[in-house]
């Protein structure tokens, strides 16, 4: 015998009319957002950790018997580390492959520069940055096989075995010089060690992605149940009429999953139609090849799918009433209640989370585990507290108003936990994140340029030829507050000019020491400063996309609550209430569990990073707690918006009270 499922769905989907629509449009479009976010954090992970491999080959990897010598250095211009990469081939030795990104391996006085360091040879002053390289009648171009950004500034340059750029003086003494200079005999250039400004690109971008999948899963979720309450009705009555409880849930499962995937291959769509513009974004060391930002098919399938069954769930479980009461659930009888074994899973995982942050530096995967761990028992807990909240406004309430909102809250504290709970765990984030943005005093050594094993006066001839008034002095191995870390060397103290200045000075002491680039502040901090950059971007962008999905959610719920409850709207109406009050209970429904939740998520954000700041030995950022303020102010601003857009929406199901009571 033929199933009547499939029929029968079609029917309920076709005479379901206009309002029916609006909810299943909804649906798919919050399922939309919410696939286009998730295939974005999914590619800014997998996307940082290709560009860190395109680097690795910079780093030499010692061979035993090697055919050649290449050597890394790296110096600044305009704050902006520039990667120089020396080679040479050894005499009477087999040939040496070509590094990535060229087409042979550089002869002696070849030199080849990435397109934006060409640009930028070309855009300032020969003194200022071309005079550090040798001097050639054109560049040649390294290609995108070499290069982990189209904005990194790289170089590799060709020389002579014997050249001092090449010596063992080339490898670096300092505690700077850790991945920042290296030298060694290679075979060719296979290396694993990732550049210093890509190597942990992916354990940050990892951090931010722990913090954006549980709201792109409550968003799904919440998708899911849009237009619970007339489905609820529908699947009841048919119920009552002799369906099964399997074929009830053939029915949701066969409507909704035809909605996530409908929504999930437009968001993927979306995401791939707009690559070009996603590559433009920057993320450390600048903009992205498109290639670097595509997932893959099978990431794309996994992705679309795993949105389409978190909707498909959400929607399947809120069936065991129908199934078991279809009488109760037709007479609105359920009251949603909540048990206290929410509040009991919730303390036990926050005593682990703050027993596991109170040891020593966590690996980024435990933070990420405990970053889930967290916003799971959050999901749980926070319907227990809706659940509680409503039954004590509903107690203490004063006005009509705040009385039906208290009673819509303990009535059904699932659905307005979905409405606040993106803006909620939003608010954790915010906190994590602004607080985290730990600070550093870069002024200490600004305006020194240092050379190792350079004598004061050829540094002073250096300087005035190019034109830099300095002050000169000499450092020994006693000195390890200043830029040489205990290296004897010379310190130039430069005079007025600024960037620039300081720029051509560089330039001018290049030749002090061939084998040494002269070392900056930029130089010393680069370790310290590329953590503060990626873990700020981070930060940043996690905050704009935790507040879309919020909002998203908020608006998506906000707008189906009308439509599910227009009938419960249309008898009050018909009782005397002014559609003014029935606003206003609906806003204080959204408030009052955001301002006790996204208060308590924050405070718990901040704490959380206090812990993690104080593991890794951190300082906190003090103007962080202004730059939290924003964004909470921000994020709230947005998600009353979002609400108040559905109230045309509340006019339009009451202004026919009678039809809607129906």
């Amino acid at each position: 015998m033929r199933s009547p499922v499939l029929p029968l769905t079609w029917h309920i989907v076709r005479s379901s009319g206009r309002r029916g629509l609006q909810s299943r449009l909804l649906a798919a479009g919050a399922a939309t957002v919410g696939t286009f976010v998730l295939l974005v954090m999914v590619a800014a992970a997998l996307g940082s950790g290709a560009r860190a491999d395109r680097t690795a080959w910079r780093t030499p990897e010692p061979a035993k018997h090697g055919t050649a010598v290449q050597a890394l250095a790296t110096t600044y211009v305009r704050h902006e580390p520039v990667t120089v990469v020396s080679v040479a081939q050894l005499p009477g030795r087999r040939g040496t492959p070509a590094p990535p990104g060229l087409t042979s391996f550089p002869g002696k006085g070849e030199v080849y520069v990435s397109p934006a360091l060409a640009a930028l040879l070309h855009k300032l002053p020969a003194n200022q940055l071309a005079d550090r390289f040798p001097k050639v009648p054109s560049y040649g171009t390294i290609g995108a096989a070499g290069l982990a950004s189209p904005d990194e500034l790289v170089a590799v340059v060709g020389r002579a075995p014997t050249d001092p750029a090449v010596s063992e003086a080339a490898e670096g003494s300092t505690v700077s010089d850790i991945d920042q200079a290296a030298r060694a005999e290679i075979t060719g250039f296979s290396g694993t060690h990732a550049s210093l400004f890509t190597a942990y690109d992916q354990q940050t971008a990892l951090v931010g992605v722990a913090l954006l999948v549980m709201p792109v899963v409550v968003l799904a979720a919440a998708s899911g149940r849009l237009g619970a309450a007339r489905r609820e009705q529908q699947l009841a009555a048919l119920r009552l009429a002799g369906a099964t409880p399997r074929q009830i849930i053939g029915m949701t499962a066969l409507e909704t999953a035809a909605l996530g995937a409908a929504g999930a291959l437009t968001g993927a769509a979306l995401y791939a139609g707009l690559l070009p513009l996603l590559a433009e974004i920057p993320y450390g060391i600048g903009g992205w090849y498109v290639s670097q930002l595509w997932v893959g098919l099978p990431w794309l399938v996994t992705v679309v799918v795993a949105v389409t069954g978190v909707i498909t769930l959400s929607a399947v479980s809120m069936l065991r009433q129908v199934a078991t009461s279809p009488l109760g659930v037709a007479q609105q009888a359920d009251p949603r209640r909540t048990r206290i074994i929410r509040l009991v899973l919730f303390v036990a995982v926050l005593l682990y989370v703050w027993s596991s942050t109170g040891g020593g530096q966590l690996s980024t995967r435990q933070v990420v585990g405990l970053l889930l761990l967290f916003y799971g028992a959050f999901w749980l807990f926070g319907p227990w507290v809706v659940d509680r909240l409503g039954r004590l406004v509903g107690r203490f309430a004063r006005g009509p108003a705040t009385l039906l909102a208290g009673r819509r809250l303990s009535d059904d504290p699932r659905g307005a936990w979905r409405t606040v709970s993106g803006l909620v765990l939003a608010g954790f984030a915010a906190g994590f994140f602004a607080v985290s943005m730990v600070g550093m005093d870069g002024s200490a050594h600004r305006d020194q340029v240092a050379v190792a094993g350079a004598h004061a006066s050829q540094v002073r001839t250096l300087l005035r030829d190019a034109g830099v008034t300095a002050t000169v002095d000499t450092v020994g191995e006693d000195d390890w507050d200043g830029l040489l870390s205990g290296t004897p060397g010379v310190i130039a103290h430069i005079s007025g000019g600024g960037r620039a200045r300081r720029d051509t000075a560089v330039t001018a002491l290049t030749a002090a020491n061939p084998a040494r680039p002269p070392l900056t502040q930029d130089y010393v901090t680069a370790g310290d400063r590329t953590g503060i950059g990626r873990f700020a971007e981070v930060s940043t962008a996690t905050l704009a996309l935790s507040f879309l999905v919020a909002t998203t959610s908020a608006g998506l719920t906000a707008a189906a609550g009308v439509l599910d409850r227009r009938r419960i709207y249309g008898l009050l109406r018909l009782a005397g209430t002014p559609l003014k009050v029935l606003d206003r209970a609906r806003v204080r429904e959204t408030v009052i569990p955001l301002v006790a939740l996204a208060g308590g998520t924050t405070a718990i954000g901040v704490y959380l990073s206090y812990r993690l700041n104080r593991a890794v030995g951190a300082s906190i950022n003090v103007t962080g707690v202004l730059e939290l303020a924003v964004c909470v102010a921000v994020g709230a601003l947005a998600m009353f918006a979002a609400i108040g857009g559905s109230r045309p929406l509340l006019r339009r199901v009451t202004e026919d009270a009678a039809r809607s009571a129906d």
